[in-house]
């Protein structure tokens, strides 16, 4: 399973970028809806689950269950998505992606049994990758 969702971060890692950058920075900030995120700001959310799952995949091997959870929206409005420019989150999202690739590839099989806690959720560790990659997809 983990074997799985490392060889499809990668490919994501791989493709995603360029297609995103195709798409020009006018598409790509383009709200339909004051309510909904445009594409830039949905790879801030993105971005967002990175970071948030970065702490889960580094604590969760050390901390006796840790409690990792996030508030997406006020997330990604005070992190400014919108606002930046779209390279920059490109490449923050790509490098950010490749450096979860390394930690979990490194991550020892007893340790993906450890467990986090996300609201009133308790979850393995291996759960949370597949989940991840689910997530980005």
């Amino acid at each position: 399973m983990v074997e799985q969702s490392i060889k499809r971060l990668e490919y994501l890692t791989d493709i995603i970028p360029s297609l995103i950058t195709e798409m020009g920075e006018e598409s790509f900030s383009l709200k339909i809806s004051k309510d909904k995120w445009s594409k830039k700001e949905i790879i801030g959310h993105l971005i967002d689950s990175a970071t948030n799952n970065h702490q889960r995949f580094v604590r969760g091997q050390f901390e006796m269950t840790p409690e990792i959870s996030y508030n997406q929206n006020k997330w990604n409005e005070f992190s400014f998505y919108q606002q930046i420019n779209a390279e920059q989150i490109i490449s923050f999202w790509t490098i950010y992606n490749k450096q979860l690739l390394e930690i979990i590839k490194r991550i020892p099989i007893d340790n993906l049994k450890r467990e986090i806690k996300i609201g009133e959720n308790i979850f393995t560790l291996k759960f949370l990758i597949a989940d991840y990659v689910e997530h980005l997809e």
